[in-house]
């Protein structure tokens, strides 16, 4: 099993190219059920849920091809021999639900196991078959997956959502396009994912409005057709970068960040002492004086994402005075206090809510990773502290990040990827 082995202490400078967006991409290869002619994408990110997304969709009967033969970009569609998605594929990642929307709509028939991925809470898919029942399938729940049966085809109606799940707007946004009439999701999620999704929809002949918004109307239509379309860069690696200029006392230019998807994570680097200067195609972080702690609560966008949350308690670990963090999108977020704690931080959890009181410095352990974003917060504590840190279980880093100890290296830190 592979580990990281990080020698901290190195000031980072210079220049990291951001990814495609991991939760757009895998979204787009999605909405490839929509249609038989070919979506492609480009701007691919090259990491582990891409290629369990692949296989999923070929599990269907889609045809994935790699057209450049490096993975950036990929070709999608074809006719769907099968509406079951089994267990030992979608228990690998929880994105996979959301072929239950488009097999419905497409097929008006799907069997999809129950979803995995990170153990960092129940997070219930309710709200997709509520929403999807709404729409006229008819759901149950047999031996850990959805049956699900649409005989006459979805029906656009109006679903409000009670809370706006990121992953319930898109399913049901995906299943609606091609159901008859109009359906309205109020409350909708309005992650710029979500708005990468719709572009993408609209230019394949879909009909939708109220992008960004929390309201988003869709009139169905027939049938979708193929489109070229660039992935969006990852708002949450482009912050995570930023995270490590600023805990190593670094100056990094992040290039293809877009300040824009990143409002509530910039004003948080800000307030803790780290600077963020928007250029064209990039954003430039960077520390000279001393961090500050900072208060947090993660909110759905465009509020603080909890996809940072990990990270920036590492960075404020080392910061003057206190800070806390509140968690209120996933009730079990905390696993990597122990592992930071392990390192010499001082983080007491309360409930939804951290404290954190920074140290002078963080020292060199052995940790283990827990979930995705807590990977990296780990890999952030190892830059800044003093002596080695061993990096374990890092497949869950590979989930969601690319190539993250070249990018690393590249610009100065002492980081590498071995073995057992």
């Amino acid at each position: 099993m592979d580990r990281f082995i990080i020698r901290g202490g190195n000031r980072l400078e210079g220049e990291i190219t951001i990814g495609g967006a991991k939760n757009a991409g895998l979204k787009l290869m999605v909405a490839g059920l929509l249609t038989s002619e070919r979506l492609r994408l480009s701007n691919v990110p090259r990491i582990a849920d891409i290629a369990t997304m692949r296989d999923l969709l070929m599990q269907h009967g889609v045809a994935v091809e790699d057209v450049t033969g490096d993975g950036r970009t990929l070709s999608i569609g074809g006719a769907i021999t099968s509406v079951e998605a089994p267990y030992d594929i979608v228990s690998k990642m929880r994105a996979s639900i959301l072929v239950l929307g488009p097999l419905l709509a497409r097929m008006h028939e799907a069997r999809v196991s129950l979803p995995g991925g990170c153990a960092i809470g129940t997070r219930p898919v309710d709200m997709h078959l509520k929403g999807l029942e709404t729409l006229g399938a008819q759901i149950a729940l047999d031996g850990g997956y959805i049956h699900a049966r649409a005989p006459g085809g979805l029906k656009g109606e109006r679903v409000i959502l009670p809370f706006a799940s990121v992953g319930a707007t898109e399913n049901l946004l995906m299943a609606a396009t091609l159901a008859r009439g109009r359906t309205e999701i109020v409350n909708a999620a309005r992650e710029p994912e979500i708005c990468d999704l719709v572009t993408c929809l609209n230019r394949m002949g879909a009909r939708i409005s109220g992008s960004g918004t929390g309201t988003l109307v869709i009139d169905g239509v027939e049938a979708l057709h193929g489109v070229e379309h660039a992935i969006m860069a990852d708002r949450i690696e482009c912050g995570t970068y930023a995270c490590a200029a600023g805990i190593t006392g670094g100056d990094l230019r992040l290039i293809g960040g877009r300040a824009s998807d990143l409002g509530a994570v910039i004003r948080a680097l800000e307030e803790a002492g780290v600077e963020v200067i928007a250029e064209e195609n990039a954003i430039r972080v960077r520390r000279n004086g001393p961090l500050r702690g900072v208060d947090i609560m993660t909110e759905p966008y465009p509020g603080f994402p909890t996809d940072m949350q990990a990270q920036f308690m590492a960075m404020l670990s080392i910061a003057e005075g206190a800070s806390m963090i509140t968690e209120t999108i996933f009730e079990n977020r905390f696993m990597h206090v122990p592992e930071l704690n392990r390192m010499g931080a001082r983080i007491n959890v309360h409930g939804s809510s951290a404290i954190i009181r920074g140290v002078d410095a963080l020292s060199g352990a052995p940790v283990m990773a827990t979930d995705l974003r807590a990977s990296f917060s780990l890999i952030l504590a190892g830059l800044a502290a003093r002596g080695e840190t061993v990096l374990s279980r890092i497949y869950h880093l590979d989930r969601g990040y690319e190539a993250v100890d070249r990018k690393l290296a590249a610009v100065g830190a002492a980081i590498e990827r071995v073995s057992d």
